[in-house]
């Protein structure tokens, strides 16, 4: 009887000790799953690298001055969880291609140009349309911004934008003098889109190429002139071969974007989207809506103190008679809108009356 009661209470405490094993074991697998799961709580804020395309060569000042400051502050404002890596040149994407690489996702961003695919953003012409003078690039740039938030076009619904600027007004760089419409008639004239229409409603025989053709087409005398903004004659050496600046602030400007893969975006921490739209603002007012001022400011200087150009300015009468025959440009942008289902007037007039307040405000 002894020995039954003396084995039974050795089970007993054999049991007791698997039990409590088992316990401990139980207790080290939870510890263990406990720090497994709370890991990655620890790593939550991975870095999210962004592929930024654009069509400037990587010694431009938009990839200098605009887009490597812009994106190590948006770097630095979401401690470190968005980071961008810009890939200048067309090594991501060609400059018509961009938006759509955007969208596609082959960038998560891209800079290009609007007019570059030109009609598939047909209300965003407004801010190009000739006869609208803007002063400087910063107005342009702070017309286009504004005017895009209050007109909100369905055609840029597609991506995120982060911010909008222009080249600001383009001028006439030609081989002879141009100091009234006569002097245009018949001229050749590197253009292209809404420039080339201008320049035909003005008599000028607009011939497309692309930027980097004009100088040797200018040295060959293929073309007599071009039109765009006063960087050309520095940062594409046109003063080289042209002889006369002729102010026309009413008859070019190029609008350029950055923007963003929807998915992407929606895909960040609404407190790292807040930080980076503080940003744009920000650099959008810095630095991007007077980039152009500052490359048009040294263009023309060197042009005209190194190279020698002549600069010329249509008087008040010649000027309103230029604008007076590139009028119906804008009537034809009207009609178009209104074919569409749009308020073509509305949207002129909103960019005419902003394009009045900005250029008194950055005269």
């Amino acid at each position: 009887m002894k020995k039954g009661i003396g084995k039974t209470i050795k089970l007993r405490s054999l049991g007791k000790g698997i039990l409590l094993g088992l316990l401990v074991l139980n207790l080290i697998f939870i510890s263990g799953c406990g720090q497994t799961a709370s890991a990655p709580s620890e790593n939550k804020s991975q870095t999210v690298e962004l592929k930024l395309a654009h069509f400037f060569p990587a010694t431009h000042p938009a990839e200098k001055e605009l887009i490597q400051p812009w994106a190590k502050e948006i770097e630095t404002a979401t401690e470190g969880r968005v980071k961008i890596t810009s890939y200048p040149g067309q090594t991501l994407s060609q400059a018509d291609a961009i938006y759509d690489g955007v969208i596609n996702g082959i960038s998560d961003l891209g800079l290009s140009c609007f007019s570059y695919t030109r009609g598939s953003f047909p209300v965003l012409e407004v801010f190009e349309l000739p006869g609208i003078k803007y002063v400087n690039s910063k107005a342009a740039s702070k017309v286009a911004w504004e005017g895009i938030k209050q007109i909100n076009p369905e055609e840029v619904q597609d991506t995120k934008l982060m911010m909008v600027f222009t080249t600001g007004p383009g001028d006439l760089y030609t081989k002879e003098p141009v100091r009234e419409l006569k002097d245009l008639k018949g001229l050749e004239i590197r253009a292209t889109g809404l420039s080339a229409k201008s320049l035909t409603a003005l008599g000028a025989l607009p011939v497309a190429m692309a930027q980097s053709e004009a100088y040797e087409s200018l040295s060959k005398g293929v073309v007599k002139g071009n039109l765009g903004p006063v960087e050309v004659l520095q940062g594409w050496k046109q003063a080289e071969v042209t002889k006369y600046v002729t102010f026309t602030p009413f008859l070019y400007n190029n609008l350029f974007y950055i923007t963003m893969n929807h998915d992407k975006w929606n895909s960040l921490d609404p407190k790292d989207q807040k930080a980076i739209e503080a940003v744009n603002e920000r650099f959008f007012e810095d630095v991007a809506m007077g980039l152009w001022d500052k490359q048009n400011e040294s263009a023309i200087k060197y042009a005209v103190n190194e190279k020698g150009m002549e600069t010329i300015t249509l008087s008040q009468e010649e000027q309103d008679h230029w604008i007076s025959l590139v009028k119906p440009i804008q009537k034809d942008f009207v009609a178009q809108m209104n074919q569409k289902g749009l308020k073509g007037q509305e949207i002129l007039d909103k960019v005419i009356n902003l394009a009045d307040q900005y250029n008194k405000e950055f005269q």
